[in-house]
């Protein structure tokens, strides 16, 4: 009896002392501070050990030495864009890309995200089309192919791409191609072994350094992208596998976008890919001219390619967020397939709407992910409140990652609304000035809502207590979800 009461208490001061070096780790984030100080109430001991794989900040510095890695290709380019910009001189080519130099400037000085005004840009919404486009512009590769991916499944599709980079390694292309190990943790290198016995590269991000064994799983490199001889590049929300095709039963038909772009913005997809490879590669690659071309313009599309992650200084994308959402004057059109807002971006969504802007937001009716399913349900309801509008997508899975703005700005990538894609993933959107193309992505969404319920506050004051229940744990555990 005395050696389990002196055993407890060891236990209680052990988890007294996690709970004081949580609070001084997270001191800048109060709701993360709580959530995992409620983790360790409920899972005593063993919740600092899952602090210790899932925390957001713990050996962020060791984790993430980029310091010494220069923008490749633009540095230059850079410089000449914020001197010329401040000074009011720079040549925007169209008014509807000039009315936004502040978010241009943001980007910019922020996470050197150059702008470009010379692009073609192709929406797709259907897997089928978005990887037949894409199979069909890896036949045409003359020069190097970098292909990556968060998730590269083992499947019918991973296998049938495998066959066309190998194809093109034995014509020889250059092919390299990165995917990350918690996203593709089925898949190993093995299966690439036609490829890299062609002669193509392939490296994982944050590989484990013991088997079954990563200390760096909870930061992920969520990002999809794909370049093409320098002149062509790939941007969204599908990742690599059969699911995004519509194939399995648990998620139906799978809705995402991705974007297909020729112009300058490839050149810095291409940066963001090298710096991405060159911190998971044991051989470098430096600047060489066949990756940045002179690449004629294809259109009028303005674009900025911009990145955020855990090694940044600020959270770029979600700054970027808040910023098109506090410029708009007549509509917000957001999907997402996870919706957990920290405080500012729901403050700006929830101002917004109370300003009489058209404020509609779309999310799946099916959860892949339970506990973030109900943390979105949780934030609905202030929303609602407000005057937004809620949609509920019925055919199947969306997984869009799409913002429009007034029909003349907007954003499409990897980024969710939620503090794992602002904060712990690495992401990368595209900012794009064009009425064109944001006038499309207003007319997908229109067209959604079709096969989408919408939700009313009467309705959701209607919901059981259980589900309740669910929304309020789950809001708890938010900031670490």
């Amino acid at each position: 009896m005395e050696i389990s009461s002196i055993l407890l208490g060891i236990l209680f001061v052990l988890n007294l002392v996690f709970a004081v070096i949580v609070i001084f780790l997270e001191r800048k984030d109060a709701g993360a501070t709580w959530a995992w100080l409620m983790v360790l109430f409920f899972i005593p001991f063993l919740g600092f050990i899952m602090y210790l794989v899932f925390g957001q900040n713990l050996s962020r510095r060791r984790l993430f030495d980029w310091d010494n890695i220069k923008k490749v290709g633009i540095e230059d380019l850079i410089e000449k864009q914020v001197s010329e910009i401040k000074s009011g001189i720079y040549p925007f080519r169209h008014e509807e890309i000039a009315r936004h130099k502040d978010l241009i400037y943001m980007h910019l000085v922020n996470d050197d995200a150059v702008l470009t005004q010379d692009n073609s840009i192709h929406v797709f919404t259907d897997g089928e089309e978005k990887f037949d486009a894409l199979l069909d512009d890896l036949s045409r590769a003359e020069d190097h192919i970098h292909f990556q991916y968060y998730i590269f499944q083992k499947d019918n599709l991973g296998r049938k791409i495998v066959q066309k980079l190998a194809q093109k390694a034995r014509e020889g292309v250059k092919v390299r191609v990165l995917y990350d190990e918690m996203g593709s943790r089925k898949t190993r290198k093995r299966f690439f072994r036609e490829l890299i016995e062609a002669g193509g590269e392939v490296e994982v991000f944050f590989p484990s350094r013991i088997p079954y064994v990563n200390t760096r799983l909870n930061y992920r490199n969520h990002r999809k992208l794909v370049i093409i001889d320098g002149a062509l590049g790939y941007v969204g929300g599908f990742n690599v596998g059969d699911e995004y095709l519509g194939l399995k039963e648990k998620f139906g038909y799978w809705r995402d976008t991705h974007l297909r772009m020729e112009g300058s913005a490839t050149l810095a997809m291409q940066t963001r890919f090298l710096l991405d490879w060159n911190h998971a590669a044991r051989h470098k690659v430096g600047y060489e001219p066949c990756y940045f071309p002179i690449v004629h313009p294809k259109g009028k599309a303005g674009v900025q390619i911009v990145s955020s992650g855990p090694d940044s200084e600020w959270e770029q994308i979600k700054n970027g967020y808040i910023k098109l959402i506090s410029s708009a004057k007549h509509t917000v059109f957001i999907q997402t397939p996870y919706f957990i807002p920290d405080a500012s971006l729901l403050d700006a969504l929830r101002i917004a709407a109370l300003s009489g802007v058209d404020v509609r937001l779309m999310f799946p009716n099916k959860p892949d992910h339970p506990f973030v399913y109900w943390a979105t349900y949780s934030y609905v309801g202030e929303l609602l409140k407000a005057g937004a509008r809620m949609y509920i997508y019925q055919n199947g899975f969306i997984h869009a990652k799409t913002i429009a703005v007034d029909g003349e700005i907007s954003s499409v990538g990897t980024a969710n609304i939620d503090v794992r894609s602002f904060r712990l993933n690495f992401e990368v959107n595209a900012f794009i000035y064009d009425e064109d193309i944001t006038r499309q992505l207003e007319e997908i969404f229109i067209k959604d809502m079709e096969k989408s319920e919408e939700l009313t506050l009467e309705g959701y004051h209607e919901r059981s207590m259980w589900i309740r229940f669910k929304e309020s744990i789950s809001r708890l555990l938010s900031p670490i979800l």
